[in-house]
């Protein structure tokens, strides 16, 4: 838990650029907040994975609320959709909270991460060759819901970079699903958070959690007016960057 006390202020600022940069990215293609924000966690500064994914998730509570009202307002939400993806993205959700809470999840996640860098080779063509009027309705959604619910708390990031990918895979609309995707989210990271702190406690919220939450609230409104207004083309090609890149850079950190 933070101490107020012993607060020290420096610190703020590297992790409110952080968590502005993360937000802003994933409020405008519907991932990588939480990819973004537990690489800084636990790659430099060393946090556990149980404890960077509980201060992620606890931020994500906030961030994507002040996203998902933006995405409303903006009309970028399939409501059918996100009806399909909000229970079975909340028990997948709260199941993967549990076992990273219990067991060492870190196992999996070399592999989880080289799908996801697969999927964003595939989605980087798919937008480089992008036919326009080619949408369809995603056949697979209550069981994408599900994994994605799972390795968004177990691995510490994911919610976004599974749903939505595999959504655009199967050729659904890129505006609409990454503005569905962000909405679901704040209901799939408060149960993760709640869940976190039933098991593992206030003490599992540090420091940085506080600069992550100003930067990622000040970026929220930003996201959605992006997602709006660039081309499908465009978003779908940068969905396949950001997820190859992040992808990447976690299988060569894993290895080294």
């Amino acid at each position: 838990m933070i101490d107020f006390a012993s607060f020290d202020y420096s610190m703020l600022l590297p992790f409110i650029l952080v968590g502005f940069a993360a937000q802003l990215v994933d409020g405008a293609l519907g991932m990588a907040f939480g990819v973004i924000s537990n690489t800084v966690l636990v790659a430099i500064l060393g946090v556990s994975p149980a404890t960077a994914s509980a201060s992620v998730h606890l931020v994500e509570s906030f961030t994507t609320a002040a996203s998902g009202i933006s995405h409303v307002i903006h009309r970028n939400v399939n409501w059918r959709l996100f009806f399909r993806l909000l229970i079975p993205g909340v028990i997948g959700g709260v199941l993967g909270a549990y076992v990273l809470s219990n067991i060492h999840a870190e196992v999996a996640r070399p592999f989880v991460m080289t799908y996801l860098a697969a999927i964003g080779i595939y989605l980087l063509v798919r937008g480089l060759r992008y036919p326009p009027h080619s949408h369809k309705e995603p056949k697979v959604i209550e069981p994408l819901g599900l994994a994605g619910g799972f390795l968004d708390a177990a691995g510490g990031g994911g919610w976004g970079p599974v749903v939505t990918s595999n959504l655009l895979v199967q050729g659904a609309q890129p505006r609409t699903t990454i503005g569905t995707v962000n909405t679901v989210e704040f209901f799939l990271t408060v149960t993760i958070s709640a869940t976190f702190i039933a098991t593992l406690g206030f003490k599992a919220f540090t420091v940085a959690t506080v600069g992550l939450l100003i930067g990622g609230v000040l970026a929220a409104p930003f996201g959605a007016i992006i997602a709006k207004r660039v081309p499908a083309k465009a978003l779908l090609t940068m969905v396949g960057v950001v997820l190859t890149l992040t992808s990447a850079y976690s299988i060569i950190k894993y290895l080294s």
